[in-house]
């Protein structure tokens, strides 16, 4: 779903939040499901980079961390002037379903309609392979060119 600034879904990973919510902190998880390189300091105000391609460096800062249930961070593109560091904001939470995770997603602050599609894109991509990640199974490295800025 999406509306004129923000991106939002919601997807069920069959894995427990505690288990789903490193994936989000740690590096070498983070890298199983999106992007090649990544710098996270998981405390408020720590760090969240995150380099999707050659082109294409996602820089954050975390604002909550909440074990096993909630991140919320900025979000924006390195050398952007459409949507620099810090201009959105992404709200994560991780609900137990039946020894599942409802993982319930939400990206604000995104400044065109042209960018909640691009971003949309890329979110549902990245969601779709931390579904498979977080639940035990393997995937390729992401080859996926992000192209957001």
């Amino acid at each position: 779903m999406s509306t004129d600034d923000t991106f939002s879904t919601e997807i069920r990973i069959d894995a427990s939040p505690e288990i789903v919510f490193p994936y989000f902190t740690d590096p070498e998880r983070m890298a199983r499901w999106m992007g090649t390189e990544h710098q996270i300091d998981p405390v408020p105000g720590g760090a969240l980079i995150v380099k999707i391609s050659d082109d294409d460096t996602g820089v954050a800062e975390f604002v909550t961390i909440d074990p096993p249930n909630r991140l919320v961070f900025t979000w924006g593109w390195m050398g952007s002037d459409l949507m620099p560091p810090g201009s959105g904001r992404v709200e994560v939470n991780l609900i137990e379903d039946d020894g599942a995770t409802l993982l319930s997603f939400v990206h604000r602050g995104i400044p065109t309609a042209e960018q909640v599609g691009k971003h949309a894109g890329g979110w549902t991509h990245f969601l779709g392979r931390l579904q498979v990640v977080a639940a035990g199974g393997e995937l390729e490295p992401d080859t996926k060119q992000a192209a957001n800025r």
